[in-house]
């Protein structure tokens, strides 16, 4: 398929023109596209003519990109969550750059980097919070999460009893352990709604919409107060204070479910692909 074909079907797709984004502290030198530069959406590096093949991940990390040269496959397009890699041991922000070393070998081997983070956050049929509540067994009833203009959180009901109850259903849905903060004596989610956001989810503008709609349960990605930015430790004192009962699976793994997803919207347009398995940093749930 036409790069430049495929590239305008997912602006269009996705509705890039109604979002916006932030990715400022991004730096691939020489190789990042000058529309990146001003919309942080979209296409990253430009490095192939034609698409014959897709994978999909949720960030373009080592283990990943590697994975897809040692493969030595040309006229490749990676689609990524992020354009940028998770790791929570990197001083006072949590992304990092693509290695450096990588950049050249990438486009030797015509591979391309597009990258949809809020509008794959947004909600839809493809987007993170909506396919994580999905796996788990949680049912969209209302948006939630305002987020750079866009929804990209649900507010929905499971057919179990109790916290306990829900964190094994998204253990198993995820793979491993997760995190369970209980900041109510009472288990019992029966009646109650759940708010689910994918990723990094301890922010303050989302605690203040689940203290407005007195939501006791939250089912997200991060759930660690990290000492070194401020909001996220405020975020965990407001959820003890105010009795919310929280559910953490890393960034990586309540987000990777989209990226799945995504492999259906490629096949639908007659490109093979394929998810490409990460790991999860256990430090947004330690």
């Amino acid at each position: 398929m036409n790069a430049n074909e495929l590239y305008q079907k997912l602006e269009i797709d996705f509705e890039l023109s109604k979002c916006s984004d932030d990715w400022s502290r991004l730096d691939l030198g020489e190789y990042v596209t000058e529309n990146f530069k001003h919309r942080h959406m979209g296409l990253v590096l430009d490095n192939a003519e034609e698409i014959e093949k897709v994978y999909t991940a949720v960030f373009p990390s080592d283990l990943v990109l590697k994975y897809i040269l040692d493969k030595g496959e040309k006229n490749v397009l990676i689609l990524t969550h992020h354009p940028m890699i998770w790791d929570t041991q990197n001083p006072g922000y949590p992304f990092v750059n693509i290695s450096k070393e990588l950049l050249p070998r990438l486009a030797e081997n015509k591979i391309s980097l597009y990258t949809l983070h809020v509008p794959l956050d947004k909600n839809g049929e493809y987007s993170t919070s909506v396919n994580y509540a999905r796996a788990v067994g949680i049912s969209q009833e209302e948006d939630f999460a305002k987020y750079y203009g866009i929804w990209a959180g649900i507010i929905g009901k499971a057919d179990c009893n109790t916290l306990d109850e829900l964190a094994q259903r998204v253990r198993e849905a995820v793979g491993h352990e997760v995190k369970v903060i209980r900041n109510n004596a009472n288990n019992a989610i029966s009646s109650q709604n759940i708010a689910v956001v994918g990723g990094g989810g301890n922010d303050l503008d989302i605690m203040k919409e689940l203290l407005e709609k007195s939501i006791k349960t939250y089912v997200t990605g991060v759930a660690s107060a990290f000492s070194d930015y401020p909001p996220s430790v405020e975020f965990d004192r407001l959820a003890k204070e105010h009795g919310i009962n929280l559910i953490g699976a890393s960034h990586y793994s309540t987000e990777k479910f989209a990226c799945m997803r995504m492999t259906k919207y490629f096949e639908s347009l007659g490109l093979p692909a394929e998810f490409v398995k990460d790991k999860p940093d256990m430090g947004d749930i330690t």
